[in-house]
């Protein structure tokens, strides 16, 4: 499993800056979506900054573990195409 999660924050190293779309299962069939660019990654935690047009609050955070257990799922937005990939 730490394998695995060495394996997302290696690949979300890769993508700092960039665009991205997260959708975030807050429990009971209730999804959140929010946009952003991926700021920062830590050792244990990844922060999004918000769009603050959308959103009362700039930044989230979220652990590598969200995403492996798929409680997080991030698309990143691919400029050559104008969509998220």
């Amino acid at each position: 499993m730490a394998k695995k999660l060495t394996e997302i924050k290696l690949t979300l190293d890769g993508n700092l800056g960039r665009r991205l779309r997260v959708k975030a299962n807050s429990g009971r069939r209730k999804t959140i979506e929010r946009f952003g660019i991926l700021a920062e990654t830590y050792p244990s935690v990844f922060v999004v900054e918000l769009d603050q047009q959308e959103n009362a609050f700039e930044r989230v955070s979220y652990s590598y573990a969200d995403i492996l257990t798929e409680t997080v799922e991030l698309d990143f937005f691919d400029e050559a195409s104008d969509n998220f990939a």
